[in-house]
């Protein structure tokens, strides 16, 4: 062989093995995406071992089933949205209810001795009427009022504090006659009791505070034990 027959093998050498180089990398290549499109296709509903599908099948598989994912995680995140929007107006619709709830007005009526009473009226701002109204039924049983007081608790509420004295003609049945009468109009028994709204045009009562001049006088009674 002469120098010019060597010279043409060695440069034909690099051609032949980069040709070899690059039928190994894409034989590689096709392994690798053949085995990307087998497990591809084994995580679609529809695969089967026993049936292969061509490649352009199983593609146009996997495309609708992807968008089939897409649409469930959509239609998920909107109801989860609802819920949500749901629970929270569930929520603020309790907690308005829960703070417009009218509390029932509670009453009790102590005996201090022979001749006192106090009476202790519990209630929502939209039943201090019934202080008015106790105010007048204990001048209907003729029982001299001492002192009057109001004022309001956490919870929208207010607590009505009232003090009088019984006339000692009725001092022996008088205190419980009135006691069963306020409680029996305070918890909505009140046939014998009418309303008449138009009692207090005549007759305001300051229900911030109202004490007599003669409290003295009835302390030195024996009246100890107030609220």
């Amino acid at each position: 062989m002469d120098h010019h027959q060597q010279q043409q093998q060695q440069g034909s050498e690099p051609s032949t093995t980069t040709k070899v180089e690059r039928k190994i990398i894409e034989r590689n290549r096709r392994n690798k995406m053949k085995d990307l499109y087998s497990k591809l296709n084994s995580l679609l509903p529809s695969y089967s071992p026993t049936e292969v599908l061509p490649l352009p099948d199983q593609i146009d598989e996997a495309v609708k089933y992807i968008k089939s994912l897409e649409k469930k995680v959509k239609m998920a995140k909107e109801k989860k949205e609802r819920l949500l929007k749901g629970r929270n107006n569930k929520k603020r619709s309790r907690g308005f209810d829960e703070k417009n709830i009218t509390k029932s007005p509670m009453i009790d009526v102590h005996e201090m001795g022979n001749s006192l009473l106090q009476v202790v009226l519990t209630c929502g701002f939209e039943n201090k009427f019934l202080f008015n109204e106790i105010i007048r039924i204990l001048h209907e049983e003729k029982v001299e009022i001492v002192s009057a007081n109001s004022s309001s608790q956490p919870g929208d509420s207010m607590i009505h504090v009232l003090h009088a004295e019984i006339p000692s003609a009725f001092q022996q049945f008088g205190a419980a006659r009135v006691s069963e009468r306020l409680k029996r109009f305070v918890n909505g028994s009140i046939s014998d009791v009418e309303i008449d709204p138009g009692f207090w045009d005549d007759f305001e009562i300051d229900t911030d505070i109202w004490e007599l001049p003669d409290l003295s006088s009835v302390v030195s009674k024996g009246f100890s034990n107030p609220l």
